[in-house]
């Protein structure tokens, strides 16, 4: 494996129940636990697990209808139940929803006419995020320092 193809991303603690992750380009996002301390407006990380799929595949589908036609609007929806059960804690039931609308045009004809199948591309071929989740992959865990 090449060190072109590998994605990494560092995730410290800010505080109890609060963490921020910063990825190589040094962009960081800040979530937590939603504890009640006052910071419930920040991601949880399921959420950001939903808003890895959907902006995934958001952004497959952007590339591929956007040469057509600019989107007046372009919105996913991405849910799912979190369960627990016999196999630990975990997402089911996961649904991406597409609404995106389109001026009147030419290029948005087109760009209608595609948008299924980019979407469904994205789903089957594309998107990395979730198709990891669906054909599954092995997470290691390691303890450097105790």
């Amino acid at each position: 494996m090449s060190e072109d193809s590998q994605r990494s991303v560092v995730v410290e603690r800010t505080g109890t129940g609060h963490f921020v992750a910063t990825n190589a380009r040094g962009g960081t996002i800040h979530f937590g636990t939603a504890s009640g301390d006052g910071r419930e407006a920040e991601f949880t990380p399921v959420e950001l697990l939903l808003a890895a799929i959907g902006g995934c595949t958001a952004a497959d589908v952007d590339v591929a209808t956007v040469r057509h036609a600019e989107p007046v609007a372009f919105s996913v929806s991405v849910t799912g139940d979190k369960i627990s059960d016999e196999l630990g804690n975990r997402m089911t039931d996961l649904t991406v929803a597409f609404d995106v609308t389109f001026p009147d045009g030419e290029g948005a004809d087109r760009a209608r006419a595609i948008l299924p199948r980019a979407v469904r591309t994205s789903h089957d071929r594309l998107c990395t995020v979730s198709r990891t989740i669906e054909i599954g992959t092995p997470v290691r865990t390691v303890v450097r320092d105790a």
